[in-house]
């Protein structure tokens, strides 16, 4: 373990080459906060431009990944007028947080290790990889507190289930499990709770040490595949095998496979 960070409601600590960003609010099953945006922000950029980080984790802490906007917060709100204008920050938050995410180029994994609802779920979907706990529970919660989903699930919840399951989920607002989340692709493995972090840790050290320049266009490449035309997937392969193909890292893998060897990347 390295370098290690703590703002009060988030935890950041580097373990090998993958940074590890933990919601750092259990006694609320870390809801969702404005004060939240700042610290996540700065964990977010900072993992990104850290040339010894080559790919990030984030979970919660305690039981559950995170249980949405928080209630609290929102009481409040109400009891105050009501008005959106005091409610929106939390929202913008949210947009915030997920273009930020979206401009990483290193892989981002969700360690769902237990309720992630509303928002928590959306966050969660936001990532590039989503592995759970047996323990999990997900939901598109928003309706049944007569809300509209928000924190990037209008995007990305319909391209990974398809746009009738995704009304089912947001129209219902119903937990699902684990299970029930690997069968719909919305998560692509589950684990014993005890083992979830160090499984995840243990893969996404793999995408760290792999070719940097390769990875990162791989992951441009499949976020943008469904916008595409066939013409346009052709010419994005064509431009990203180029850019890999000019790589010191795409010459030490040809060079190893002759010689029957581990590679030993350095993401140059």
């Amino acid at each position: 373990m390295a370098e290690v960070k703590t703002a009060h409601e988030i935890f950041t600590e580097r373990r090998g080459r993958v940074a590890v960003i933990t919601l750092n609010r259990p006694d609320s099953l870390n809801a969702l906060s404005i004060s939240m945006r700042a610290p996540l922000l700065e964990a977010f950029e900072s993992a990104s431009r850290d040339d010894a980080v080559g790919a990030i984790v984030v979970t919660g802490a305690g039981r559950a990944f995170s249980s949405g906007g928080d209630i609290t917060f929102m009481e409040s709100v109400m009891a105050q007028g009501g008005r959106f204008a005091d409610f929106r920050g939390l929202v913008d938050a949210g947009r915030d947080l997920v273009l930020a995410l979206d401009k990483i180029e290193k892989p981002v994994i969700a360690a769902v290790n237990g309720a992630a609802a509303g928002g928590g779920m959306s966050l969660a979907l936001a990532c590039d990889v989503r592995w759970a706990s047996e323990k999990a529970k997900l939901g598109q919660s928003f309706v049944r507190i007569g809300l509209h989903p928000d924190w990037g699930a209008l995007y990305t919840l319909p391209r990974l289930v398809g746009a009738s399951r995704a009304l089912e989920l947001m129209g219902t607002g119903d937990l699902i499990d684990a299970a029930e989340a690997l069968r719909l692709g919305i998560v692509s493995r589950v684990l014993a709770p005890e083992a979830i972090l160090d499984e995840t840790l243990a893969f996404v050290e793999r995408l760290a040490s792999g070719p940097r320049v390769a990875i990162a266009e791989i992951k441009k490449s499949v976020k943008r595949a469904l916008g595409y035309t066939l013409e346009q997937a052709l010419k994005r392969e064509i431009e990203a095998q180029e850019r890999c193909w000019n790589t010191n890292d795409a010459r030490e893998g040809f060079a190893a496979f002759l010689a029957k060897r581990e590679p030993r990347f350095t993401g140059r």
